[in-house]
């Protein structure tokens, strides 16, 4: 088992990494990125593939939207009647509701590879006898790949081979981006609840769990999740969920209070002047203003009193 661990994903992995890493003059963190890119566009057909079912619950949680609220109103206060019903209604439209730990799957489906990244890391950046004496029972003996080692371990200015905490810190900000964009918004309050604390924690356990690896493999983990964040937008077509965290951007239903608050709507909205216009107008209004004031009109005589003068 062993021996087929080493054959399939270790040394291919690792004999890569030092064969790019010559080839780009040393730079070892230049040949993971390229491993990284590499190893996801291997995993591009099942990626697309979960992304447009993802997609596709995103479409039939919105259709049955109004219907969950109605069974919410229904039986407020039968609360197991109203799980029953929201089951009946995933059930007719064909939705599951584990659908929301889909975006997740691919994270477990990329641990093999994480494992196999960082035994490569540890074995061609070799801080301890043990972990040099590794790298040569693994390396192939092709004279490119003999020829770059051993390979800088310095990337913009940071040893791959320990722990570094802003590598840590972009491997949760990835994280939960990618979750928050693909994430499948439950019209259930307490569903919608558990949700939003699996965004939170799952990165957060990560994080933790990172912070004594070397900083190689966050640095694969941070390429891998900005990869998919990618392929998400092409399938989706959009963002998701992360146009709402921009606050400079009113959401529609704050528009539309703010606008009621102020007796309008937003598409009855009149028009404001411009200043040119507005400064015409005042300019104007001067204007007859002091003509009034010097001139008085004169009053209108019969045709009486014409006549008698």
């Amino acid at each position: 088992m062993i021996e087929l661990w080493n054959e399939a994903l270790l040394e291919p992995i690792l004999n890569g990494l030092v064969w790019l890493s010559n080839i780009f003059g040393g730079n070892f963190g230049l040949a993971i990125i390229i491993i990284t890119l590499l190893i996801n566009l291997i995993l591009l057909p099942l990626t697309w593939k979960t992304t447009r079912s993802m997609k596709n619950m995103q479409v039939k949680m919105q259709v049955v939207q109004p219907k969950m609220q109605e069974i919410q109103k229904k039986y407020a206060k039968d609360k197991q009647r109203q799980q029953q019903e929201i089951f009946k209604l995933y059930k007719e439209q064909g939705i599951s509701p584990m659908g929301c730990v889909t975006p997740m799957l691919l994270l477990f489906i990329q641990m093999p590879f994480w494992i196999a990244i960082y035994q490569s890391i540890i074995n061609a950046l070799p801080t301890t006898p043990e972990h040099l004496f590794g790298l040569s029972l693994h390396l192939y003996s092709t004279p490119s790949i003999q020829e770059g080692i051993p390979p800088n371990s310095h990337f913009m200015g940071m040893d791959l081979s320990q722990p570094n905490f802003l590598f840590v810190m972009l491997v949760m900000l990835t994280m939960w981006l990618s979750q928050r964009m693909s994430s499948v918004p439950s019209a259930d309050p307490k569903q919608r609840q558990q949700q939003q604390m699996m965004e939170i924690m799952f990165p957060l356990v990560f994080g933790f769990i990172f912070i004594g690896f070397p900083s190689g493999l966050p640095l694969y983990i941070v390429v891998s999740n900005v990869f998919r964040m990618v392929v998400q937008r092409l399938v989706m077509g959009n963002w998701g969920n992360l146009p709402s965290l921009m606050f400079w951007q009113k959401k529609p239903a704050a528009a539309a209070a703010q606008a009621t608050a102020a007796g309008t709507t937003p598409s009855m909205e009149s028009p404001k002047p411009s200043k040119n216009v507005a400064s015409d107008t005042t300019k104007k209004g001067a204007k007859e203003g002091k003509s009034l004031h010097a001139k008085k009109p004169e009053k209108k005589r019969s045709p009486r009193w014409k006549l008698w003068k």
